[in-house]
């Protein structure tokens, strides 16, 4: 466990330098510089609000949450606000007891209580009551949970750094089982995937390249596929961390590891139905045709859904820190870590449209994917900003 700590640190350095577009060597792969567009589509501001919080690198995992007109924020500091989506006006704002390392994302209890959830690098789930940002109650949990928690109606599954898989009680956090995954890397990425709720399993990608379902009221295994199968004769190549969430549209669920394939696989067996070699840690998108994704070079792909075959690719981008992108309408929406925003066509990924947040540094950083709501994207930039942003028509 020790080692595991120190390699695990190690890892997020070398996370840094990937998000910068590079494989180990940073330094001869610089990020590409941004040309004009030509009839770029203009970018309305709808408001902008300063949260003061600087994000890191490794704060990928605060992304806005949207429930109605109302959203909610937070940072790795313990801050929480609560906003006006129509107007960036501050509801609330609270300060939590707690090192906040994901969320938030959404419970509603049977008790009719409406919660924010958030994992803690101190090895906890957070529950606030969504009204007043009131401490609900709180669980432990055996590692950082990087991971935001995901409510469903059996509990909460929580994906913890050690590569362990809990679910708790919704109402109180007490633990009702825990599964832990073998054959643990010495080295991995600073980051894990979120559970997805299929059917009734929670299904969860680990740092070896595994991809596993259980049974959502014991934890027993139902199927496991392999995504990332280690390559290589160093502890760094032969990282093939499942970091990005799995996605299930139509009976399959798509997944991703860094350094190895992305994967198709049924949702019934974890038959494997089709894999591409694929490294990506960044979240993707998937609708009825294609499958939009970010690999580790900032490299934007549109690939076929039933086959995985390229339909096209942006990589203009490269080596910017680029986001998981978002749809947005007849686009995708993405953030670079250099405080830019970009809209790219579906059908050919021809840039559209360009933003410059306000008061962004020239850092390079993994930024934070934007939440879309019919034609807002709501983005979070790398010094606190917070802006509504609507494509004009």
């Amino acid at each position: 466990m020790h080692w595991r700590f120190h390699a695990v640190l190690l890892a997020g350095i070398v996370m840094t330098l990937l998000a910068g577009g590079c494989s180990t060597t940073p330094d001869i792969d610089p990020p590409a510089t941004l040309t004009p567009l030509k009839s770029a589509t203009p970018v309305r501001l709808l408001w902008s609000q300063n949260l003061w919080a600087r994000l890191t690198g490794h704060d990928v995992r605060f992304t806005p949450l949207l429930q109605g007109d109302t959203l909610f924020v937070a940072d790795s500091k313990g801050d929480v606000v609560c906003l006006n989506a129509r107007t960036g006006r501050i509801i609330w704002e609270v300060k939590a007891n707690a090192r906040l390392a994901s969320g938030p994302t959404s419970l509603n209890t049977e008790a009719g209580d409406k919660l924010l959830l958030f994992g803690t690098h101190d090895a906890e789930v957070l529950a606030l009551r969504m009204d007043d940002g009131a401490v609900a109650w709180r669980s432990t949990v055996s590692s950082e949970v990087l991971a935001p928690p995901l409510a469903t109606e059996y509990g909460i599954a929580v994906r913890t750094i050690d590569d362990r898989l809990f679910m708790l009680d919704a109402v109180t956090g007490q633990r009702k089982w825990a599964h832990s995954q073998n054959n643990i890397p010495l080295l991995t990425l600073r980051g894990t995937s979120a559970p997805l709720l299929v059917g009734e399993s929670i299904v969860v990608g680990f740092a070896n390249g595994m991809l596993g379902a259980y049974n959502v009221r014991d934890g027993a295994p139902a199927w496991e596929a392999r995504v990332g199968t280690p390559q290589g004769r160093s502890e760094l190549e032969q990282m093939v961390d499942v970091d990005a969430d799995p996605v299930l549209f139509d009976g399959v669920i798509y997944a991703v590891s860094f350094q190895g394939r992305l994967v198709a696989v049924e949702q019934s067996s974890g038959r494997v139905l089709w894999s591409r070699e694929m490294s990506a840690y960044a979240d993707f998108a998937v609708d009825q045709d294609k499958i939009y994704i970010t690999d580790a070079r900032s490299h934007v792909w549109a690939l076929e859904r039933k086959t995985g075959a390229a339909m096209w690719k942006q990589d203009n981008l490269h080596g910017r820190g680029v986001t998981a992108p978002v749809l947005y309408g007849d686009f995708l929406v993405v953030v670079d870590g250099q405080g830019y925003v970009h809209w790219l066509a579906r059908d050919d990924g021809r840039f559209v449209a360009r933003y410059e947040l306000s008061h962004e540094s020239g850092d390079i950083l993994r930024g934070i994917a934007p939440v879309v709501n019919n034609d807002i994207a709501y983005v979070r930039g790398n010094q606190g900003t917070l802006e509504a942003l609507q494509l004009r028509k």
